[in-house]
């Protein structure tokens, strides 16, 4: 089961068919579409190139090479076969669409809403451009107009299920959670779920005695965050619960309280002989949460108590030595992920003057530690003792404080009582951490939220950082 995005969605892609273009541009352009269909976007492309060679005055090839040189990042390729598309067919309502898309991309948002409202102008009721149009209102802090236009796109449409999802993540962003949940559920990262398994889904019958599986869906921030509503599972009397997660989280998953079994999504997860399933992020609107009824009561993970023996050496200090680990960047794949991670360990060096301060690193993977890339200050690597989560929480366990970019990490240290700092960026901020707050109701009095002011400047919440870590460092040493 693969892992999906938690961020605003755009339009789905839709290639443009001809109406009687000539046979052999046709052939060529027909052949294009199926490619693109099929995934094989070089093929489309070498074939759109074709299709354009043998007639370069048919806007739809242009645009779907546009399109596809667009997903590869050629922007320049791509805005020229766009301009060139929408010179020819200036009524063109796709060609104005996918053109604001490829401007959205590069942050270019005023030419982007231009394009947009172009599209509108040919169209004013198209669901597709409204959304879009919101989710780059909403991206430049203009909420109040995106809300207007996933509205407007849904009056157009009830079941666009984009302007949906867009709309929910406004709305919880904004604490909204009484429509904010509800419309949170037009997310279809939980369709393999319901393909795979032969029970009903649960929509919050009564489960006395029943069997209930808990499904997979999104990152592993995800299950860390939302695995915390399988005890008010249990405590509705539900006999058995599962729940079915990433292989890296089995390990700490089975301490979960209210969990009898667990499975990862890599295992023979059982297709019958349970009652019901649920994706986990809809318990929230099963169980009416709002932003003062979260389930919070901290710790509701737990490290494995012979690990956290095994791997004490390597966080032994001095007494007063503040220990403080630090998780710099998240999973590439990621939507967001070039505004959520930093570009390098080297953004944090102030932190390195803080005294009575021993940092270590949690970071692993591509994101970690290299030899040809010594750290700005004094690191102890802990990642080669890192192979799951279970391993990661014994050790965040015997840290004072957690220092990390929105990611995994940081659910893991709120989820164990943990304190924990998390930089936040200011473009696309993640919905689950509300507005301007700068702390959190899913993880009270353990998390502390540094946001950015402008978006891609660190410089800011690395001085607040510092600031704060010598405040701590020097009660520390105090205590």
């Amino acid at each position: 089961m693969p892992t999906a995005p938690l961020f605003f969605r755009p339009i789905h892609t839709s290639y443009l068919l001809m109406n009687q273009p000539p046979a052999t541009f046709d052939t060529l352009f027909h052949t294009g579409v199926r490619l693109m269909n099929d995934g094989d976007a070089a093929g489309a492309e070498h074939a759109f190139r074709a299709a354009i060679a043998v007639d370069p005055d048919i806007s739809a090839a242009h645009i779907n090479l546009g399109l596809l040189l667009a997903q590869r990042a050629a922007w320049v390729d791509a805005e020229q076969h766009y301009r060139i598309a929408l010179a020819l067919a200036p009524d063109q309502l796709h060609g104005y669409l996918h053109y604001g898309v490829m401007l959205a991309a590069q942050h270019r948002f005023e030419q982007a809403e231009q394009a947009y409202r172009h599209a509108l102008a040919i169209d004013p009721t198209a669901p597709a451009v409204l959304s879009n149009l919101g989710v780059l209102l909403a991206c430049t802090a203009r909420e109040t107009e995106a809300e207007a236009c996933y509205r407007a796109a849904l009056a157009a449409e009830p079941d666009y299920r984009n302007a949906s999802f867009n709309l929910a993540y406004l709305l919880l962003r904004q604490g909204r959670y009484d429509e904010g949940w509800a419309a949170f559920e037009a997310r279809d990262w939980y369709a393999r779920l319901a393909r795979h398994f032969d029970f009903p889904r649960w929509h919050g019958e009564p489960l006395a005695g029943k069997t209930l599986i808990i499904g997979f869906e999104a990152g592993h921030g995800d299950m860390i965050q939302f695995c915390r509503y399988a005890a008010q599972v249990k405590a509705q009397g539900a006999a058995h619960v599962a729940i079915v997660c990433h292989p890296g989280l089995k390990r700490l998953f089975t301490r979960v309280q209210g969990v009898d079994a667990v499975f990862g999504f890599d295992d023979d997860v059982p297709r019958t002989g349970y009652d019901f399933w649920t994706p986990p992020l809809s318990f929230p609107l099963i169980f009416g949460t709002r932003v003062d009824t979260i389930p919070a009561a901290l710790p509701y993970l737990h490290a494995d108590p012979a690990k956290v023996v095994t791997l004490a050496p390597l966080t032994r200090t001095a007494e007063r030595t503040l220990r403080v680990g630090l998780a710099w960047q998240g999973n590439p794949r990621f939507e967001n992920d070039s505004e959520r991670s930093l570009a390098s360990l080297d953004v944090l060096a102030p932190l390195g003057d803080v005294p009575g301060v021993r940092f270590f690193s949690l970071q692993k993977g591509a994101g970690g530690l290299r030899v040809d890339q010594p750290p700005p200050f004094a690191l102890t690597d802990l990642a080669p003792h890192i192979d799951n989560f279970d391993d990661t929480a014994a050790l965040i366990t015997q840290l004072d404080l957690v220092i990390a970019v929105d990611t995994a990490v940081a659910h893991l240290a709120g989820a164990l009582g943990k304190p924990v700092w998390v930089l936040l960026p200011a473009f696309k901020t993640d919905w689950r951490w509300l507005t301007e707050r700068t702390d959190s109701p899913w993880y009270p009095h353990v998390m502390r939220l540094f946001r950015q002011h402008a978006a891609g400047d660190w410089l800011d919440v690395v001085a607040a950082l510092t600031a704060a870590l010598h405040e701590m460092a020097a009660a520390h040493a105090a205590s």
